[in-house]
């Protein structure tokens, strides 16, 4: 794992390394992104997924997405698309698109649900983007929020929904897009959810 204290960051190493060791501790944290604030885990523990849609009060089965401030991470799920479709995905990452790839089995069905597919996005966002640099690897992020509940575009709000069940609130603030990410099927380029 990277050195967080070795990060060029606005946000500083301190609290970069607060959030890693929360990640890395299995806990579930909150974090800004390019619209609103995200609720965070590592994919790699599936105790931490499931305390994380527990929060959320999310079925498991609809799937999560991958985020990461490194789209080398996702190199093992898009080395199976065509030129065409990567060409698609490399004009809009990083940034706030978020593409649907066939995963082929190479990811936990934790984090696909019952999808053949898996979504992932390479984020623009400085913090976030540092703190997957400094955790090595990509996270979970779903919008911080109930389901059924509006996503939470500033702190106060993250703390309202849920209070002091989260490991690590912070980072700054969201990118201030309007609209959450646009998710995008990489086979066809259709879009799936407009941003």
């Amino acid at each position: 794992m990277p050195d967080a204290n070795s990060l060029s960051t606005p946000y500083g190493a301190l609290t970069i390394a607060s959030a890693v060791r929360a990640l890395a501790a299995g806990g579930v944290i909150a974090h800004p992104t390019e619209s609103v604030w995200g609720l965070a885990c590592d994919p790699n523990n599936p105790d931490a997924v499931a305390r994380l849609v527990q929060l959320k009060n999310r079925p498991l089965e609809k799937g999560l997405i991958l985020v990461s401030g490194d789209a080398d991470d996702f190199s093992g799920l898009l080395h199976n698309l065509n030129g065409d479709q990567r060409a698609r995905i490399d004009a809009t990452w990083p940034g706030p698109v978020t593409w649907l790839v066939p995963h082929f089995d190479q990811v936990a069905p934790w984090i696909s649900g019952i999808h053949h597919s898996v979504a992932l996005r390479h984020t623009s966002h400085p913090f976030t983007a540092a703190l997957t640099r400094a955790f090595g690897g990509a996270i979970v992020s779903t919008s911080a929020n109930p389901t059924g509940c509006q996503p939470a575009r500033h702190k106060f709000q993250v703390l309202r929904y849920f209070g002091d069940q989260l490991d690590f609130v912070g980072g700054g603030n969201t990118g201030g897009r309007k609209a959450p990410s646009e998710i995008r099927d990489a086979a066809s380029g259709r879009i799936v959810r407009a941003g």
